[in-house]
């Protein structure tokens, strides 16, 4: 990540990152794409069958399906997404499955400080 501003293909990139996730012993792989003040975005790939097991959300987020299928899971719900879907994620624990590979872009509003 840099702090200039410059075009980056996510397709690209995500056929980059899945070739590595295919080799990943966890069958992921993920890359940060964009660090500002207040938001943060990671490009994040899983081959199918893996996932990112149950963890906490952050505050606000969303996540935006590149290629592929995932399905996120919360304690009462659960989302089939595909390629260009976007979804606001729960302010709850969740876990996402590559139900093919997938790539998918996270974005999250870091915490601001108030002070």
């Amino acid at each position: 990540m840099t702090n200039q501003v410059s075009a980056q293909n996510l397709e690209t990139l995500s056929a980059e990152l899945l070739e590595k996730a295919r080799g990943a012993r966890g069958g992921r792989a993920a890359k940060g794409v964009f660090a500002g003040t207040y938001l943060r975005q990671a490009l994040l790939t899983l081959r199918a069958g893996a996932e990112l097991a149950e963890h906490d959300a952050p505050p606000e987020a969303t996540l935006h399906i590149v290629t592929g299928q995932v399905r996120m899971v919360t304690a009462d719900e659960s989302w089939e997404l595909g390629a260009g879907e976007l979804i606001a994620i729960p302010p709850q624990k969740h876990s996402v499955e590559a139900l093919t590979d997938a790539a998918f872009l996270l974005t999250i509003r870091t915490e601001i400080d108030r002070g």
